[in-house]
């Protein structure tokens, strides 16, 4: 089974994705390591917005954190034409829109990290950093960036 069967057997639909915000690239191949620029928490209804500890609850920027990550997924299939040439997600960062002295980014990013493993499997295990931050672009929860390897054609 590949894994956009298996996706579609977990029951993930992946996200139209939105046109990048400014001069940058969505995604940026160096050797076998592609980059993926940094994506804000987005649903079918917008931009899902809020600071955790404030308005939003561990829960909520949990959702967000893997919003994030099926719009990265999305992203990797229009680079890559498929998921399946992704070999291993190599690093996560992920970014939390939270209130000052916030102490549970890891449970946030949760979020991302969870879906990603669902996923890849052990291919989907990656180093990470989860930082709450005081804003992010269009007030958005969360925040995430990426760097996969991928098979050598």
């Amino acid at each position: 089974m590949n894994r956009e069967q298996h996706l579609q057997e977990i029951g993930v639909v992946l996200p139209s994705l939105p046109a990048p915000g400014g001069n940058y690239l969505s995604a940026k191949r160096v050797s076998s390591l592609l980059h993926l620029a940094g994506v804000i928490s987005t649903n079918s209804a917008g931009v899902m917005t809020g600071t955790v500890g404030l308005d939003r609850s561990i829960t909520d920027g949990y959702n967000a954190a893997r919003a994030c990550a099926l719009t990265q997924l999305a992203v990797l299939q229009r680079e890559l034409g498929t998921l399946d040439t992704v070999a291993e997600v190599i690093s996560v960062n992920g970014y939390i829109n939270a209130v000052a002295g916030f102490e549970d980014s890891p449970a946030v990013i949760n979020g991302a990290s969870d879906l990603l493993i669902e996923v890849f499997g052990e291919a989907g295990k990656h180093v990470r950093a989860a930082v709450g931050v005081n804003a992010l672009p269009r007030n958005a929860i969360v925040e995430i960036q990426m760097t996969v390897r991928i098979e050598q054609a």
